[in-house]
């Protein structure tokens, strides 16, 4: 007897969607990430061998080296060369959190609007850890990043690092390695937009010389609530400075 599903003079025809089959070094970096996480592989130990790693998994050479650099690239492992090299496991830091915001900032075209919001709902919560937590070498992180500022012959390009580096020494002295990578990222972003004459002028300079002078008192003080207060309106003053002469809906951040 006919299928009644199939009778008839008009057939459908069933439609599947295609089945995602993960690459085979996806699969690899997938197990090897898990078992580093789950500290099977301490940190500052090294992986297998190359070799030995293609023996144990059947997988070619080739999609061994790239399970290695996908895991490279997320920080958990560096790869040395010569006779002493190898892959070795390193926990994933600061700087791993800052590329993948730099990443999504990029790839995503952020507006600078964002930006400047997303800094000032981040940055005073940096400013009032750092008062709860900062250390001498803290402190002097900071004071070095403002005689940088405060240098009346530097260049633009001077004085914009020297801002960048203070808001990461503040950040660092929050000793929250989530909001530093967050805060490098954010920094480096916003040095990329207002890298030009036009906005930086000489009051710009000496309004955030001041404040950065005020700010980091408060945080040696350890008086968080003068710190969150005096970042706030640091913050949004210069959001909206550069929210002013600004008419650019994203920005482009160069490479790292």
């Amino acid at each position: 007897m006919a299928d009644p599903a199939t009778s008839g003079t008009t057939r459908h025809a069933v439609q599947l969607n295609p089945m995602h089959v993960p690459k085979a070094s996806d699969v690899l970096a997938n197990e090897l990430r898990e078992r580093i996480l789950h500290g099977d592989f301490p940190e500052g130990t090294a992986l297998p061998p190359e070799r030995e790693l293609v023996t144990q998994t059947a997988m070619s050479r080739t999609t061994v080296r790239e399970a290695l650099r996908i895991l490279e690239v997320q920080g958990l492992i560096r790869i040395k060369t010569g006779r002493a090299g190898g892959a070795f496991v390193q926990s994933p830091g600061e700087e791993s959190i800052a590329s993948s915001v730099d990443l999504l900032i990029r790839g995503r075209q952020i507006r600078l609007a964002a930006l400047l919001e997303t800094r000032e709902a981040v940055e005073p919560a940096c400013a009032q850890l750092a008062a709860q937590y900062r250390t001498d070498a803290d402190l002097t992180r900071m004071d070095e990043a403002n005689a940088a500022i405060s240098a009346e012959t530097g260049s633009l390009a001077d004085f914009l690092q020297a801002n960048v580096d203070w808001h990461i020494a503040v950040a660092i002295a929050s000793h929250n390695e989530l909001l530093t990578g967050f805060m490098l990222a954010l920094s480096r972003s916003i040095y990329a937009s207002t890298d030009n004459k036009g906005f930086v002028d000489a009051e710009v300079r000496r309004t955030t010389v001041l404040a950065h002078r005020n700010i980091t008192k408060a945080i040696r003080a350890q008086d968080a609530n003068a710190a969150v207060r005096r970042m706030k309106r640091h913050v949004h003053a210069y959001a909206e400075a550069v929210l002013e002469v600004e008419d650019r809906t994203s920005i482009d951040v160069p490479d790292s």
